[in-house]
């Protein structure tokens, strides 16, 4: 709970300024690339929560993952900030956040499609823009695989779930025919 609390203050505070800089999707991308480093690389955790580690060497570590990364000035302000504060775990809460910041503003809303095997881009461009049209807001397809389904299609957008699967299917008709 804390951590939510810490990522929603410092997603809040990176927002405002990516916005007046007029850079904000570039903060997000940036944050972001520098927290799928944070979580890909259990050596780079240890080392910056190390008590061993001496501070100028976190610090130079740090400095040189923004740099291998591509962030900008802000997003580099930002990590040395959090590794400063020893809230460097915090990073993938607070990219997750501010990217949740970022679409809310634009309108933007994820959808969760999952299907039984890879679909054709053409199917995903259909199936975005009829979510589109009953939604009312632009989607981004997020896509999954679960060979469970069998067939079929299951999206889900918030906490709404269109389950179009062989699966859920199949489950009603059980259910239909033990009635």
């Amino acid at each position: 709970m804390i951590g939510s609390v810490v990522a929603r203050r410092y997603a809040k505070a990176l927002m405002e300024l990516g916005t007046e800089g007029g850079q904000l999707e570039a903060l997000v991308t940036q944050l972001a690339a520098a927290a799928a480093a944070w979580e890909s690389s259990q050596e780079l955790r240890q080392a910056i929560e190390s008590p061993l580690v001496p501070y100028p060497q976190k610090k130079a570590i740090v400095g040189e993952i923004a740099d291998r990364v591509g962030c900008g000035p802000v997003a580099k302000n930002t990590l040395l900030l959090l590794n400063d504060r020893r809230r460097m775990r915090h990073l993938p809460e607070i990219a997750r956040a501010l990217r949740e910041m970022a679409d809310e503003r634009d309108g933007v809303v994820h959808a969760e499609v999952i299907s039984a095997r890879p679909l054709s881009e053409d199917y995903y461009a259909k199936l975005k823009a009829q979510l589109e049209r009953m939604t009312g807001k632009k989607i981004v397809v997020d896509r999954r695989e679960d060979p469970s389904l069998l067939a079929g299609v299951v999206a889900r957008i918030g906490d709404r779930v269109y389950d179009g699967s062989l699966r859920a299917r199949l489950s009603q008709m059980k259910d239909q025919l033990s009635n």
